[in-house]
């Protein structure tokens, strides 16, 4: 059995394991990476464009907890396909592949951002909305876990990968590094806005 210790121990070494890659496979500079993704957020936010956030069970509720945070502390405009009433409708009417792609079709715009997350990196509602996002000419950041070389890993000009083998720790690596992200971009917005009031 896992003690407390060990369990920061582990959480520990698969951050310093993080990976991040191009859609080209090619591996990147983590630290500017988190600070090409921030400044691209940033120029989101300038733009007055959209972040879409997605991702399934916990993801979901991971992709609101950051949609809430940087709308309310980043000041940047935020989606995220929550409502119960459009899930149902597009899985009963189309199907659950759809649930994501579906509403991009008809609400994102050029350089927006689809930032995707899925511990598997393999879900296939996740994959078609990453597919559709690109297709809509959308900047796409993944985060995926368990297996290397699952197929979210290649879709996004940044992809986050944790080699992380349970939900548990893929999850918690994946909160970490948004956590992290939203950071940037909240005090990027401090300066750039002389402090913002909380």
């Amino acid at each position: 059995m896992l003690n407390w210790p060990d369990n920061i121990l582990t959480l520990k070494e698969r951050l310093d394991l993080l990976s991040v890659r191009d859609h080209a496979g090619k591996e990147l500079d983590t630290n500017a990476s988190f600070l090409q993704w921030k400044d691209i957020a940033c120029e989101i936010r300038t733009r007055k464009n959209t972040i879409f956030l997605i991702g399934n069970g916990a993801s979901a509720s991971m992709a609101s907890h950051v949609a809430a945070d940087l709308a309310k502390n980043a000041h940047v405009h935020t989606q995220v396909f929550t409502d119960l009433s459009m899930i149902t409708a597009v899985a009963n009417d189309l199907c659950f592949e759809q649930v994501y792609a579906e509403p991009l079709r008809r609400r994102m715009k050029e350089n927006d951002m689809l930032v995707a997350i899925s511990s598997s990196g393999q879900s296939p509602n996740i994959l078609l909305a990453t597919r559709e996002a690109l297709r809509l000419g959308g900047v796409v950041i993944t985060l995926s876990a368990m297996k290397p070389k699952n197929p979210l890993r290649t879709l996004g000009i940044l992809n986050f990968y944790m080699p992380a083998e349970s939900y548990g720790m893929a999850e918690t690596c994946h909160s970490a590094i948004l956590h992290y992200w939203i950071d940037l971009v909240e005090t990027t917005g401090e300066e750039e806005q002389g402090g913002i009031n909380k």
